[in-house]
């Protein structure tokens, strides 16, 4: 029998490769490329950043907001949030892509003084995750640990530990369509919802500070998708507030 030749043989394994670790791009965490590229098994000098296409600035994007304007559409805030936030608006949202491959949508939801980045644990707010593939809940928890130690919000590693290991006893495995979101609240700390049902706490606000940061911290890998999140919500408070 002839054997295939050996460039034929190795695109074979980095095409079964990928195939098997995609799921592991994109988690739950904004991931830096050599991160990514790591996770899709595929070398440094191929991987680009991830585009993240802000609703204003994606024609496709934004003619799906314009169906979403309908009362009964996705731009009502989910149940846990409105409980939370009875005056939840949408501050901004964003899609995650990576090499074109939709990863998931972001959406921040903030009250009526808005949300400054630079004060996390100051006011109520929440972040919303809808998937577009499976992905498995320990390489979500994996990369937001991952994602906090490259940005340094950790005050040690054992607090770094700590976390993972309870993001690793919380979040669970998802598909395609589910929802995850994260409800920071100052005077219970972050509960966490699959599909409207609640999946774990964690009370410490350092765990804020630090969890919402791989999205909202100025030195997120992913600016484009900050920017997107907050809108102009940073500037929403007046002087004195």
């Amino acid at each position: 029998m002839t054997q295939p030749a050996p460039r034929a043989r190795a695109a074979a394994r980095r095409s079964t490769a990928t195939a098997h670790t995609a799921a592991a791009a994109g988690a739950l965490v904004v991931a830096a490329a050599p991160a990514f590229a790591a996770a899709l098994a595929i070398t440094p000098a191929q991987a680009a950043e991830p585009s993240f296409d802000a609703p204003a600035r994606a024609p496709a994007i934004a003619a799906v907001q314009a169906v979403q304007t309908a009362p009964d559409s996705r731009s009502a805030a989910p149940a846990p949030i409105r409980a939370s936030l009875p005056a939840a608006r949408l501050a901004g949202e964003g899609t995650l892509r990576w090499f074109g491959l939709r990863i998931y949508d972001a959406r921040l939801w903030v009250g009526p003084r808005g949300l400054d980045p630079e004060r996390i644990g100051d006011d109520a707010f929440a972040l919303e995750i809808r998937y577009a593939r499976s992905l498995s809940g320990a390489a979500i928890a994996e990369r937001s640990a991952a994602e906090i130690a490259r940005l340094g919000l950790a005050a040690t590693e054992g607090q770094r530990i700590g976390w993972l290991e309870r993001m690793a006893a919380i979040f669970p495995d998802v598909r395609d369509g589910d929802r995850i979101a994260g409800i920071f609240d100052p005077r219970t700390g972050t509960r966490f919802f699959l599909n409207e049902q609640p999946i774990g706490s964690v009370a410490d606000p350092a765990f804020a500070r630090a969890f919402f940061g791989i999205w909202l911290d100025a030195r997120t890998a992913a600016p484009q998708l900050r920017e997107a999140l907050l809108g102009a919500t940073a500037h929403a408070r007046s002087p004195g507030q």
